[in-house]
């Protein structure tokens, strides 16, 4: 059968539409033949804002699967546009105790399950000939990721894989995986709307998931259409990310197939600065990596800035940063509690890039700029400098990495957790201690917005490449920027503000044309979420960075729109925000401190009135109910949800060209 591949990496691009019909690993229905299709009866030439998750896990996740989690991408999707679902606990008979529903369909998502193990996973959770083997057993009797044996194998710098589920030859697991990998495929293309009412648009996609020498380097790749390889790649074929790069160029985008991919990286909070390290292994000349710079912001033209794991935009006292401090970058920092885990005493900081494969790391355990997104866009303006390519020059979004199979399930008031059993009661979810996974250092995280001109995979797909995204921490704030040399100051009380701005300027993710003036401007607007249970708009801010001429990386906040006072509140007792605050918020400014002779980033960040957090939410709702966790007075209460927008860049007119990116 064409659609199974023994050598993932040697794979040609495949639109697998056989039946799968196997007496080891069941039968289940082939993806649909791939169909043209007619435009969206919706377009929108100026764009508009669509909302989606591209960061979900199902039963096919070896992870997911060990907290009972039986949910499978045809259930996710069906959760994701607006049908329910169940969750564990199972009763007796092996059905879900919980009932879940989405409160507003997604208008796209994508199953991300974690490519590596997928073979096993099938092989040891479900009836097998080697369900019984001494490494099944072991896995299924594991409670958590870090004590599960397949743990170790992400972080091997040469992993390998158990004999007894695999055989000697690893063809047992393949066979499985191409199982998985068809499940996959068909659910996605079973569930993407090709009629022109665009109701509902689906990716084929999988998660590379390294966690080399324990630092995560985790990433998602995202196929644009049907055409795909016939195995995923994982990172027990690929242990770098820059051969994970070249052989996606080779298998997919550079095939001559019709297959295009893209791949975003996630959670560089917890990479001991790995994520983004500026030291390219194995190339030899400056020429060479200047080519690593070019493959990489090729595959990678965006990155999740926030998930349940936190946010990766910013903290106060990373190292090795100047600028006025932000107080504001204290949002949601999840790798503080894994710091915790291993102690304080054990904290560092490892921002000199130098020690990336020299220090064998177990865990995240130390603070690096490099860990976080604001200081790698500023970073990328010193490589480009030197190589004339910015390997950094990323777009924002956000997800949810849910492994509950919950595709955009944030919502505050009801959010179940995300690890199956392990979270499912709310003394865990509303607990501090290290030791419960699924703890309050965790949080529902956050959606892909895109503006693309209608539901569509091309359309939405075209908006990522060209970085034309934002993310939000949840609510379906729907935020826009705009940079020009010439936006009039009063362009926020015109009715077609947008349409000017846009004629006059580049969108989010562009670079502004060469200077017409002493100074760039840009447009700012930002729409709350209508329907979301918190707080209205608060202030709409713009961060720009940029490297100062002592080579040190320079940060900069500045007040656009809103009230900065921090008057706003929420009721604890009953979780009610004041009423203080905005529906919508826009502001054209101008650059105060620019200089035409330094290269700059500029993005802006929403932020809305605080609210209250889920565990205050659901605690308030239990009564009393209420778990004991809810009374701990260290548990944070409230959140102000936001917004990031993709940046804009500057480049000198004897910089590098934005051709050359």
């Amino acid at each position: 059968m064409r659609c199974i591949a023994v050598l993932a990496v040697l794979a040609s691009p495949v639109a697998c539409t056989e039946p799968f019909d196997d007496a080891q690993y069941g039968v289940f229905e082939p993806a649909p033949q791939p169909t043209e299709r007619a435009g969206c009866s919706v377009h929108e030439p100026l764009r508009q804002a669509l909302f989606g998750d591209l960061h979900v896990h199902t039963g096919h996740s070896s992870d997911a699967r060990g907290y009972d989690v039986g949910i499978m991408p045809e259930d996710a999707y069906r959760y994701a546009f607006g049908e329910p679902i169940g969750l564990p606990p199972l009763d007796g008979d092996g059905q879900p105790m919980r009932q879940v529903q989405i409160d507003r369909p997604l208008d796209f998502a994508a199953v991300t399950d974690h490519a590596e193990f997928l073979g096993e996973n099938k092989l040891c959770f479900s009836p097998s000939e080697v369900y019984d083997s001494q490494s099944c057993q072991e896995i299924r009797a594991s409670s958590s990721p870090v004590n599960s044996p397949l743990g170790l194998f992400i972080m091997l710098p040469s992993p390998w894989r158990f004999d007894d589920i695999c055989g000697a030859d690893n063809l047992r697991c393949e066979k499985a995986r191409a199982w998985a990998w068809q499940d996959i495929i068909g659910a996605a293309e079973r569930w993407n709307d090709t009629t022109p009412a665009c109701e509902h648009t689906t990716f084929i996609a999988y998660e590379y998931s390294s966690f080399r020498l324990g630092s995560n380097l985790h990433r998602n790749v995202i196929f644009r259409n049907s055409t795909v390889p016939a195995q995923p790649l994982s990172y027990l074929e690929v242990q770098r990310e820059w051969e994970l790069w070249s052989l996606l160029m080779q298998t997919c985008n550079e095939s001559g197939t019709g297959c295009d991919s893209l791949a975003i990286p996630h959670n560089s909070n917890i990479s001991n600065g790995r994520m983004f390290a500026v030291d390219y292994p194995a190339t030899l000349s400056r020429e060479e990596q200047t080519e690593r710079a070019r493959l990489r912001i090729a595959i990678e033209p965006i990155v999740e800035v926030m998930q349940h794991k936190g946010d990766s935009e910013c903290r106060p006292d990373a190292p090795g940063v100047i600028g006025q401090p932000d107080e504001l970058c204290a949002f949601e920092k999840f790798e503080d509690y894994a710091f915790r885990r291993r102690g304080d005493a054990s904290v560092g900081t490892c921002y000199d890039g130098a020690f990336a494969d020299s220090v064998p790391h177990m865990g995240p355990d130390c603070i690096s700029p490099r860990s976080y997104v604001r200081y790698v866009l500023t970073e990328g303006l010193r490589e480009e400098a030197r190589l004339g390519v910015n390997p950094f020059k990323f777009g924002l979004m956000a997800s949810t990495d849910t492994h509950n199979g919950l595709a955009g399930g944030v919502d505050e008031r009801s959010w179940p957790g995300h690890l199956g059993i392990a979270d499912a009661e709310l003394a865990a979810r509303a607990s501090l201690d290290p030791a419960v996974y699924g703890n309050a250092a965790n949080g529902p995280g956050g959606l892909i917005g895109v503006w693309a001109e209608e539901n569509s995979r091309d359309a939405i797909f075209d908006a990522m490449e060209r970085k034309e995204v934002f993310g939000t921490s949840g609510p379906r704030i729907r935020p826009r920027l705009f940079g020009s040399w010439e936006l009039p100051a009063d362009l926020c009380g015109a009715p077609d503000a947008v349409a000017r701005a846009d004629a006059a300027g580049v969108a989010m993710g562009g670079d502004l044309p060469p200077a017409t003036a002493p100074a760039p401007s840009f447009f700012a607007l930002a729409h709350r979420d209508p329907d979301g249970p918190g707080g209205l708009l608060e202030r709409i801010q713009i961060v720009k960075g940029w490297v100062d001429d002592d080579g040190q990386l320079s940060q900069r906040v500045y007040h656009v729109a809103g009230d900065a006072s921090g008057q706003a509140s929420v009721d604890l007792a009953t979780c009610t925000p004041s009423h203080t605050g905005f529906d919508t918020l826009c502001g054209v400014w101008r650059d105060p401190d620019f200089d035409a002779t330094k290269r700059a980033v500029y993005y802006a960040r929403i932020v809305e009135t605080p609210s209250c957090r889920y565990n205050q939410w659901q605690c308030v709702r239990a009564g009393n109910a209420a778990p004991a966790e809810c009374a701990n007075p260290d548990l944070v209460r409230t959140i102000q949800e936001r917004a990031w927008t993709s940046p804009i860049w500057y480049t000198p007119s004897n910089g590098a060209p934005a051709s050359s990116l």
